[in-house]
C-alpha cells in the first residue's frame, strides 16, 4: 500500500516552506478526506488571529489555496496529497524508484527515457 500524506506549501514574506500536516495515510481516499478537513481546520504554525479565510479549488485537482487574513498579516498556502514513491501501489511508478547501488532496478525492462522520466526516489549507497 502507498504511504500518503497530506502537505501544505506556503510562502510567509520571503520564506517558502514546506509542511506536513497528516502522515501515513493507508489510502488516497483517506488522504484526500484529511484534505478535505485541513482546508477548514489547518492553522499555520505563525501565529495568525484569523479574520477570515478564503478557499479556492484549483480547477480539474484536489488541491487548494488557502489565504488565512490576519489582524495584521495574510498567510497563504497550498493543501495537497502526495504518495511517497518508493511506496506506490502502483506497480510502474513503485517498480521506477527500486534502486540498486545507485542503478534503477526498472532499466531492464523500462526504456531509458522512460525511467529518466519518471519519479525516483535517492537512496545514497551505504544506506
Amino acid at each position: 500500500m502507498g504511504s500518503w500524506v497530506v502537505i501544505a506549501g506556503y510562502r510567509y514574506g520571503d520564506v517558502h516552506g514546506t509542511e506536513f500536516l497528516h502522515r501515513g495515510l493507508d489510502t488516497e481516499e483517506q488522504a484526500l478526506k484529511a484534505l478535505r478537513s485541513a482546508v477548514h481546520t489547518y492553522v499555520p504554525s505563525k501565529r495568525i488571529i484569523e479574520k477570515r479565510r478564503r478557499v479556492y479549488r484549483l480547477a480539474g485537482q484536489e488541491t487548494y489555496l488557502v489565504m488565512i487574513h490576519g489582524k495584521v498579516t495574510e498567510w497563504e498556502c497550498t493543501l495537497r496529497i502526495a504518495e511517497l514513491v518508493s511506496d506506490s501501489a502502483d506497480p510502474a511508478v513503485g517498480e521506477r524508484a527500486q534502486r540498486d547501488d545507485g542503478v534503477v532496478e526498472a532499466a531492464r525492462t523500462v526504456p531509458a527515457a522512460e525511467v529518466a522520466d519518471g519519479p525516483q526516489d535517492r537512496i545514497p549507497p551505504g544506506y
